[in-house]
């Protein structure tokens, strides 16, 4: 299965491009699906048709799906949840409360890379469309495998075997007392299960083979310095972005003088997009005179993005992450692209390697070679972050 993952600032029209980039897809006979994850869905409303959380028939070959976390929290969550219920309503929460109050912060964001995962398990699809939440929330979900790694090894798993020798001994004596039972082996094992599904997951994002980041931008500053921002996190959490589409250009024709001052700016932020992205290629999107909603209104823009070429090839592969050797000395660097050294903060503890950059952190476990020697240096050297290892001394 080939995966697009599209994603951008908000507005940018990254739902109008995931599904005209559908309509290509299974132009060319490819069973597609385009998945929205985006907890506001839009997609919908640009193919100008009722979707839900099951896939629905648009076109021959092509469907498009809404994700509802809360099914998707039920199917896979459903025993925690309920036990997080009973202990809320033990300690004298109402019912409706308590329930709400279960499904914890940022679930429905989880949830939508479970729904990816099992897609791809299933292989029922040719090619899958992500039309992702807007990059602040994509790029905390592509996160999420490490951080949940991190939690799983260091705290829950000894917590689990903790409790399981525990749990006979204290439960006649826990229940009278709290009003509620200690978790289930049931529960217990649900956070575990899902951890293992969100490795598995990891695999498949960092695939470049397999995985490509679509990235939507306007020539318009703010929202280039959020693209920037995003290609350079995608590349901490080593995924790879193929293709940069600058959406939203005032075509020549138009001539009317409001316009001049904005078609001015836009050919400068146009030059700095194709500058700033090097070398990643770049598809110009006019603003087109009407809204990109319906399956008439996506045809064009189909033909505008990509002609007759095939939208699953990978238009540029990325080297995210690589380790070298020379003699006995090993540098690991990582690409990323307009990040200056002094915003980039690491540690080492163990066999990890903590990378910072703003908000976003990595936790790199590192390869054997370089798990045994301490940082020795860093630096920034053609947007790769160079970091060289030496033998503690």
């Amino acid at each position: 299965m080939r995966v697009l993952l599209m994603t951008g600032k908000g507005g940018v029209g990254k739902t109008s491009v995931a599904a005209a980039t559908g309509l290509r897809c299974a132009e060319m006979g490819y069973k597609t699906l385009v998945l929205s994850t985006d907890p506001a869905h839009s997609l919908a409303d640009s193919f100008d048709l009722e979707l839900s959380h099951d896939p629905r028939l648009v076109q021959p070959h092509l469907w498009g799906a809404e994700l509802d976390a809360l099914r998707e929290l039920e199917g896979n969550w459903g025993s925690v949840k309920r036990y997080i219920t009973d202990v809320l309503q033990a300690r004298g929460l109402e019912g409706i409360e308590a329930e709400e109050l279960a499904i914890l912060p940022g679930m429905d964001e989880i949830f939508s890379l479970v729904r990816m995962k099992r897609h791809h398990d299933e292989n029922e699809y040719d090619v899958l469309i992500i039309d992702s939440a807007p990059t602040g929330t994509a790029l905390r979900l592509l996160s999420l495998p490490e951080v949940a790694g991190w939690y799983m090894r260091k705290l829950y798993k000894p917590f689990q075997a903790v409790s399981e020798v525990l749990r006979p001994l204290v439960e006649p004596l826990f229940r009278p007392v709290a009003g509620f039972s200690l978790p289930t082996r049931e529960v217990m094992d649900a956070p575990y299960e899902f951890y293992e599904q969100l490795i598995e997951l990891e695999k498949v994002l960092t695939d470049a083979t397999t995985t490509s980041v679509r990235l939507v931008t306007n020539p318009e500053k703010m929202v280039i310095k959020e693209s920037l921002r995003a290609h350079a996190y995608l590349s901490l959490y080593n995924v790879g972005t193929d293709l940069v589409i600058a959406n939203r250009i005032i075509p020549d024709a138009v001539q009317d003088p409001f316009f001049q001052r904005m078609k001015e700016k836009q050919q400068q932020y146009k030059q700095e997009i194709y500058d700033d992205f090097r070398p990643l290629p770049v598809k110009e999107v006019p603003l087109f005179a009407e809204e990109l909603c319906g399956l008439d209104a996506l045809h064009r823009l189909k033909d505008t993005l990509y002609g007759e070429e095939d939208p699953t090839q990978v238009y540029y592969k990325e080297t995210t992450l690589r380790v070298l050797q020379d003699n006995d000395t090993y540098s690991l660097e990582l690409y990323l692209p307009g990040i200056p050294k002094d915003k980039v903060e690491l540690s080492k503890s163990a066999d990890e390697l903590n990378i910072r950059i703003g908000n976003h952190r990595r936790n790199l476990v590192l390869p054997q070679a370089l798990a045994a020697l301490q940082p020795a240096g860093a630096k920034m050297e053609d947007d790769y972050l160079k970091i060289r290892f030496a033998t503690a001394t």
